[in-house]
């Protein structure tokens, strides 16, 4: 039987075969199209494509076919190095428009890396540290305009917890330094390497539900750990689930301090007024962001003022003035916290570039340009390997310090120079001022900034629309509050991963009927006035197939058969003749695929019923051609289109005598 027995076609051909039905039918005749094999490509090519498409769906060399080795020289180098795109356009009038953002977000980021840094239970000097360097690299090699660089709360959150159950800082403060400096050149590491090999697509695995829980669940831990601060408790515990933490908070009530509690609720309930009217009001965004900065001035003059008298009001202390020291002579890459320095790196490198990349699409779309999800990778990894040298922790995009950032009037990268500027004469000359910065106002910043990591509006839209995404969400912000964070964002990844394999392993099959007056097929449950056509059964299958579902597919088929035959005998219709599978959402078949449909053609012709198969796509059907599956068929048993199937097997049909 050879290629065209079944109206299988050569791409070459595109001939057009005519059933003309007999003259005794009333139906008038419908054209019967070949089914065309894809182009012809050897295995290299196929790779080669396939590889392409996995790797380098965007196409980044395109700007590059047709150029002259200079002008692939200058493309290189601006492909690797953004600013040389931009910056030669640069002006005085986005000079100052970025001047006045960068400002602006300096007043933000200096208070919040101070913050931040307690968090990541390290020295506050460190925040400053990290808002200092990796802004600066950032604006060489990243692409996004309004990103705003620095420490954010989750990282530091994971960090301060994961690198807290091996080492305490208390007790060992120079190997923890080592862990979390050695941990960002991992998270950086990672996360370059990502972006090289062009892998981003592994981040995906954390999907908008876990991230809503996770964050959600992050936020509550971070506000309840800050009771500490805000109660003006000395012995609290370094645990960070629910229950550890409210023991501890009510356990030492003897510790609670009225001063602190006082001075810390007065200011975040300042920090968050300050907050919902610029939520209310975006042109007034420079009230919340300037609130942090003004909070810690005037917390810090009243307990200067007040010295005497504040004793019971714990303060930061001295922090050194200064650059950044090098720290590359604290990376540690051996010993028995090796293990738990990669395990962290990983796990703040996988978050902090989940979080930086989904911000800095957010803010492009919103000014309508793109930013390249791979550089994003490369930049914050280079960022954060050049940060862990010089005594920084793990950097990304903050969504706090963007949204202050667009809304001040960002045009470029170089808002983050100003930043990081400001942030340089804060460590050379002003690190005095903050001796008396009580660390209450710190916990303050933090539950301020954390507060809006909680989105219930986007849990409440998940579990309207996908329950499944909404059980990640649950198990991600329950195990965070209550087993651990690296734990419950475990737990919602593997909620997250078993879904996807039930979608796999058990993808869905329609039946479909005509509705009237088309050659349209659809779904009878969706729609009313779709109707069985008789002695049909028209099936679609709704994923590719695999190994992992060819066997439930072909059981699912049959039970669909068995279900038809026991309405058709109830209800005195016509006998089963035929049944046609719909692949055209069968997007890839397996050898275990194939061998599933050679097995329930033979189950079905031992029940006298006829398997056709309508519109394959081209990988399909080259696999079934090239596998001689399609012999086995016959001239019936392949079409284009589900219309044209039973056209011409009920013109077949009417015309045996």
């Amino acid at each position: 039987m050879g290629v065209n027995s079944n109206r299988v076609e050569d791409f070459s051909s595109h001939e057009t075969s005519i059933r003309i039905p007999p003259t005794n039918t009333i139906s008038p005749p419908m054209e019967i199209h070949s089914v065309c094999l894809p182009p012809k490509k050897t295995t290299l090519q196929k790779l080669k494509h396939r590889l392409s498409e996995i790797f380098f769906p965007d196409d980044p060399l395109y700007r590059f076919k047709n150029q002259q080795w200079c002008k692939k020289l200058i493309l290189a180098l601006q492909f690797l190095f953004p600013i040389l795109q931009w910056g030669p356009d640069y002006n005085l009038k986005l000079f100052r428009s970025d001047i006045i953002s960068g400002l602006t977000i300096a007043s933000l980021a200096i208070p919040q890396g101070i913050s931040y840094a307690k968090l990541a239970n390290l020295p506050p000097i460190v925040g400053l540290y990290s808002s200092f360097v990796p802004p600066l690299i950032y604006s060489i090699l990243g692409s996004s305009r309004h990103l705003g660089v620095g420490p954010v709360s989750i990282a530091s959150l994971v960090m301060g917890s994961m690198l807290g159950e091996a080492v305490s800082y208390s007790q060992d403060p120079i190997l923890y330094l080592e862990l979390a400096f050695t941990a960002t050149f991992f998270a950086g590491l990672f996360q370059a390497s990502l972006g090289l090999l062009r892998l981003g697509f592994i981040i995906d695995f954390l999907s908008k539900a876990t991230l809503v829980g996770f964050m959600a669940g992050a936020a509550v831990i971070v506000s309840l750990q800050q009771l500490k601060g805000l109660l003006g408790i000395v012995h609290f515990t370094s645990k960070m689930q629910f229950i550890p933490v409210m023991s501890s908070v009510f356990n030492q009530r003897d510790e609670w301090s009225w001063k602190t509690v006082a001075m810390g609720f007065s200011f975040l309930v300042f920090l968050l007024t300050t907050r919902q009217i610029s939520m209310r009001k975006p042109k007034l965004f420079w009230v919340s962001a300037a609130a942090p900065l003004t909070s810690v001035i005037l917390s810090t003059l009243i307990v200067f003022c007040l010295k005497s008298k504040a004793h019971g009001i714990s303060i930061i202390g001295h922090l050194p003035k200064g650059l950044n020291p090098p720290s590359s002579n604290m990376l540690s890459f051996n010993g028995p916290f090796l293990a738990v320095a990669i395990k962290t790196g990983l796990v703040t490198g996988i978050l902090s570039l989940t979080e930086g990349i989904a911000v800095g699409r957010t803010f492009a779309a919103l000014k309508n340009y793109q930013v390249d999800g791979n550089k994003e990778m490369m930049a914050i990894g280079f960022m954060n390997i050049a940060g862990s040298c010089t005594s920084c922790y793990v950097t990304t995009g903050s969504f706090s310090r963007s949204a202050v950032n667009y809304n001040a009037g960002a045009q470029s990268a170089v808002s983050n120079v100003v930043m990081a500027s400001a942030v340089l004469v804060t460590l050379l000359f002003l690190m005095p001022l903050f001796y008396y910065t009580p660390n209450v106002i710190l916990a303050a910043i933090i539950i301020t900034a954390v507060i809006g990591l909680i989105d219930y509006q986007a849990a409440f839209r998940l579990w309207k629309v996908d329950k499944l995404d909404f059980l990640a969400c649950s198990c991600s912000f329950f195990g965070v509050l209550f087993i651990s964070v690296p734990l419950g964002l475990a737990i919602a990844v593997g909620v997250s991963v078993f879904k996807i394999l039930l979608h796999v392993t058990r993808p869905n099959t329609v039946a479909l009927g005509n509705i009237p007056g088309t050659h349209i097929y659809q779904s009878l449950n969706r729609y009313r006035e779709a109707l069985r056509v008789s002695s049909f059964v028209i099936l679609a299958v709704e994923s590719p197939i695999y190994f992992a579902n060819s066997t439930y597919l072909q059981e699912r088929i049959l039970r669909w058969i068995r279900e038809e035959e026991e309405w058709i005998e109830a209800n005195n219709e016509s006998t089963l003749k035929c049944i046609i599978l719909d692949m055209t959402a069968v997007t890839a078949i397996d050898t275990s695929g194939i061998d599933m449909v050679c097995e329930l053609r033979k189950n079905l012709e031992k029940q006298s019923l006829q398997l056709v198969l309508a519109n394959p796509v081209g990988s399909v059907t080259e696999k079934l051609h090239q596998s001689k599956v399609l012999e086995s068929f016959g001239l019936n048993g392949l079409y284009l289109t589900v219309g044209e199937a039973v056209a011409d097997i009920s013109a077949l049909w009417k015309a045996r005598p």
